[in-house]
């Protein structure tokens, strides 16, 4: 079998050699050697080829990434999770109120928080070998040079999930080869450093997803998920998903909202973004993730349906409250950014160019790197407050004006309401809990409770007059203060209807809110620089010139206060006198929870425990008549233990009231837009008085906080007195320990003083027993020359020392510290000596009615009462105070003035009473002659007993012709609190 199969072997040899002898088979070996050789070439040069064309591809691919740095691992990772994150706003206990305004909002999450739908859909759309592939899909990416190349009408794209990540968060979206090639580059390399996990969870956090229902740009799955469906990216459906995962491609095309809060798009328009859903549901069931049947029912599926509903922006529901959290997160974090630098507090906040550059980096910071803010604003005290606001009926008038637009010429009516601005503050721990930024952001933005700074009148008071003075020891609750008129070069202050109440106690010119007296007692310690108090209590906008004048006493400054800083310094009282800065800021915490900043409570001790509670206690006082805010308890449904003040600047400007209890204090402001525009026209007009305004308002706002918050109100609890707040007596006039001459005089008084710097120890040296006469209802002493009818002895008076002291260097008239309304003028006669200019006062008019002769007042200035004359012979007194008339018989009579050193005054007109005509006499009965008559019920009109035994047949002088009597002084126009 062998030997037969070696046979054929070799009967084919011989066959092939007698072919290769054919001439033709001769011709085909040539021909093949050729083509042989010319294969070899071939594929020799292509490979040649082939090196070159790769050596210059790698060539130009390292050109193009040549000035690419080479990152570690720790750089590319930084880069990739450095996305921006919109910040988050939240009310007190964490209720959420927001996000800050940004270019691009982002909420950031992670894989486990995403709904399995999402997470197929979108590697089905965008990157369907994800799980296989090493950052790059060099075939997709050859196709897609080839087309590039070829300038094909389809574009295909090559870029898988890793490079659009690497392409948003480290490159940039240029389109050029030198991006691309950096692009695979770095997305090779991002592989090695990040897993598959962490790609894909970056890249759900920053693709770009279109807008939200406000139509604020919006970035991440989850951010799209609540601002397209309000839902969160956990719970999106089958549909929903693939909706969020189509729009991506073209994202203002594909999303289902306009921009600028416009709304959800028109019918047609939303098309697009449905079938790019079924686009994607498309992939998904081709790729394997879902089925034919969960395909069929999510394309029958009606997704706009879903879409949210028109909604408002944290800044269009609290505009008021998310600017002021804006505001003060970016001063926190300047100071914070300013900090981590390394730099002096001192620098940043004395150079205002440093400053703005950090306050820069800080609003930038703010809106993109996700931190969570929360404020001490109690939401439901907010809103319930500002509905009172909103509801409130008594602001006032409110004037409008037309604007006419240059271009178009539309005319739109401009408001111009009663503004307001209020503060509520927890006095121990400073926090801000609600208030009241204005009658409508849409009419003025300005917040009118933190931004406006005004006058705040007579509200300064008790915290740069009375509590320093307390506290410097020059008074207690009742020590006398002095309410005369005083003249400072051109400046003329005076009262609220101009009254003086001569000596008083500082705690009724506190409750009567007297500008006089509280500016004769800022005079006293203005040099002590009480202005210092203020400074302390965080009073921002003081100037040099605030602590130098008087009128800063009554709330008249450079530039002014916050209805937030004047709170916030009352308070200072309910802490025992430590200041508590107000804060609206708790806490802020960056995306990863840890806590960059949180307010720190710092008091600073200002007034001691003892004035606190005395100035407390005065103010206490501000709510009973005569108070200036007596009518508040009426408008208020609880007692709480409440001290007050009142406050309006000159002309009705500005009106104010503060209060407090221990545990909280309120601040209501009221004034126009432009503060020379008055509140109130006086009290001859129809309006409303504007302390009635704010007591009303501050009444409903404490009620509402009250019912709403009483554990925070606490409405029954206390002020507690300190051990070092004594009750001493005292001589009421003077201030100074009582004398026996004090006590008999009826002039002793009791009240509250700081017994570790004043109690009442010198015993009083002022009282006098002296005669005394009425001038223009005032009692003074008696002239030598006086005439002795209408001088009253025994009486009680002061001496001239005294006079003098209590004066003080504004001087004044001390003729009026006991003759004013201060208690003390009807028994107790000034030392002053009257100032008598020595010329007869003027004459009077006389008149009759019936039998009853009256007369008119002399206009001269010291007239102490009237002479009645008959038929030339004085038959009568009538002292200054008494009705001017005198009842008469028959003749003629006329009447004389009298002043304080005796001199007369021509006589007045002559009035004559004619006799009846007498009928026959009556045997009878004896005919008398009438008596002259007795005003037998005023003491102060008294018949001459022994009339003068000449007739007055020569009438005193008249005045010389350029003799004048005294000016009467100027009527000050009635100043405000």
């Amino acid at each position: 079998m062998r030997k037969s199969k070696n046979n054929k072997i070799q009967q084919l040899e011989n066959s092939f050699e007698k072919v290769k002898k054919e001439p033709w088979a001769k011709k085909l070996r040539i021909s093949s050697g050729v083509l042989w050789n010319l294969f070899i070439l071939m594929l020799i040069f292509s490979v040649i080829g082939a090196v070159f064309a790769s050596s210059v591809g790698a060539g130009y691919f390292a050109s193009l990434v040549a000035k690419e740095p080479l990152r570690t691992k720790d750089e590319l990772r930084n880069a990739v999770f450095n996305y921006e994150e919109t910040s988050e706003m939240f009310f007190a206990n964490n209720v959420y109120l927001g996000k800050i305004n940004s270019d691009i909002e982002r909420r950031q999450i992670t894989l486990d928080k995403v709904s399995q739908y999402a997470l197929d859909a979108v590697l089905a759309t965008e990157d369907e070998y994800f799980n296989e592939h090493e950052g790059i899909v060099p075939k997709a990416i050859f196709r897609g040079v080839f087309q590039d190349l070829t300038n094909s009408d389809s574009q295909t794209g090559g870029s898988t999930l890793t490079q659009q990540l690497v392409k948003n968060q480290i490159l940039t979206n240029e389109v050029s080869y030198e991006r691309k090639a950096k692009e695979i580059l770095l997305a090779m390399r991002l592989e090695h450093f990040m897993t598959k996990d962490e790609i894909l969870e970056a890249y759900l956090n920053i693709i770009p997803y279109g807008r939200d229902i406000t139509g604020q740009n919006i970035a991440g799955i989850e951010t799209a998920a609540r601002g397209i469906f309000g839902i969160k990216a956990i719970d999106l459906n089958l549909p929903q998903a693939a909706y969020i995962a189509g729009i991506p491609q073209a994202p203002y095309t594909y999303t289902p909202f306009y921009s600028k809060n416009q709304g959800i798009k028109e019918r047609e328009k939303l098309q697009h973004g449905v079938n790019r859903m079924k686009t994607v549901l498309f992939r998904m069931r081709d790729t394997g993730y879902i089925t034919e049947a969960e395909y069929q029912e999510a394309i029958a599926y009606d997704v706009t349906k879903d879409f949210r509903q028109p909604s408002r922006r944290a800044t269009e529901r609290y505009p008021y409250v998310t600017q002021e959290i804006q505001n003060r997160t970016i001063e926190i974090l300047a100071k914070v950014l300013a900090e981590k630098d390394g730099l002096d507090a001192t620098r940043f906040e004395e150079d205002s160019k440093v400053k703005e550059k950090y306050e820069i980096m800080a609003d930038r910071s703010m809106r993109t790197d996700g931190y969570r803010i929360y404020s001490t604003i109690d939401k439901d005290l907010y809103d319930q407050m500002n509905e009172v606001a909103k509801n409130f009926k008594y602001y006032g008038f409110t004037y409008t004006s037309e604007k006419v637009d240059e271009e178009s010429g539309k005319k739109t009516i401009i408001e111009d309401p009663v503004q307001v601005g209020a503060t509520l503050i927890e006095n121990h721990t400073g926090k801000v809990l609600s208030f009241i930024g204005g009658r409508g952001h849409e009419i003025e933005a300005m917040n009118h409770s933190t931004q406006a700074f005004r006058h705040n009148g007579s509200s300064m008071k008790p915290l740069l007059v009375y509590a320093p003075a307390i506290e410097y020891g020059v008074i207690g609750a009742g020590s006398p203060v002095v309410d005369v008129k005083f003249r400072q070069g051109s400046y003329r202050p005076g009262n609220y209807f101009d009254r003086e109440l001569g000596i008083l106690s500082a705690r009724e010119s506190l409750a009567r809110s007297q500008n006089l007296s509280t500016l004769r007692l800022y005079d006293q310690i203005i040099d002590r620089k009480p202005i210092e108090f203020l400074k302390k209590m965080h009073f921002t906008k003081l100037t040099e010139a605030d602590g130098q004048y008087l009128t800063t006493a009554l709330g008249s400054m450079d530039i002014g206060v916050s209805v937030e800083e004047n709170t916030n310094a009352f308070a200072t009282f309910a802490n025992d006198g430590k200041f508590i800065k107000s804060y609206m800021i708790d806490r802020i915490e960056d995306m990863k929870g840890n806590i960059i900043y949180e307010h720190k409570i710092e008091p600073v001790d200002v007034f001691s425990p003892e004035t606190a509670y005395i100035i407390t206690d005065m103010m206490r006082d501000v709510l009973r008549p005569p108070g200036t805010a007596a009518r508040l308890p009426g408008f208020m449904n609880f007692r709480p233990d409440l001290a007050a003040k009142t406050g309006t600047s000159q002309h009705y400007g500005n009106a104010w009231l503060v209060g407090y209890n221990p545990n909280v204090s309120l601040g209501v402001w009221l004034g126009y837009k432009n503060q020379q525009t008055p509140l109130y026209s006086g009290y001859r007009s129809s309006q409303m008085h504007p302390s009635e305004r704010t007591a009303r308002l501050f009444g409903q706002l404490m009620n509402t906080a009250n019912s709403l918050r009483p554990e925070t109100v606490k409405a029954a609890e206390r002020f507690k007195r300190p051990n070092g707040v004594v009750t001493r007596s005292f001589c009421g006039v003077s201030g100074m320990a009582p004398s026996a001459a004090c006590s008999a005089a009826g002039l002793v008084r009791s009240d509250l003083f700081n017994s570790k710097v004043m109690v009442p120890t010198k015993v009083d040296d002022s009282i006098i027993n002296t005669a005394s006469v009425r001038v223009n209802g005032k009692l003074y002493q008696a002239l030598p020359s006086t005439p002795r009818e209408f001088v009253s002895s025994g009486g009680v008076g002061v001496n001239s020392q005294f006079v003098k002291r209590m004066m003080g260097r504004l001087g004044g008239d001390g003729s009026k510290l006991l003759a004013g309304q201060g208690g003390y003028s009807s028994n107790v006669v000034s030392g002053a000596s009257f100032p008598a200019n020595n010329v007869p006062p003027a004459p009077v008019q006389a008149g009759k009615n019936g039998a009853t002769l009256t007369w008119t007042a002399s206009s001269s200035n010291d007239v102490i009462g009237y002479y009645i004359y008959q038929n030339g012979v004085r038959i009568g007194t009538v002292r200054d105070g008494a009705s001017r008339s005198y009842t008469i018989g028959y003749g003629s009579y006329y009447v004389r003035a009298v002043d304080i050193t005796g001199l007369q005054s021509a006589a007045s007109n002559t009035i004559t009473n004619a006799a009846p005509v007498k009928p026959k006499p009556d045997t009878t009965t004896p005919n008398k002659k009438p008596a002259n008559s007795t005003d037998t019920k005023n003491p102060d009109t008294t018949p001459e007993t022994k009339p003068d035994a000449k007739p007055d047949t020569k009438p005193e002088a008249k005045p010389e012709t350029d003799a004048k009597p005294e000016a009467t002084p100027d009527v000050e126009s009635p100043k405000k609190e």
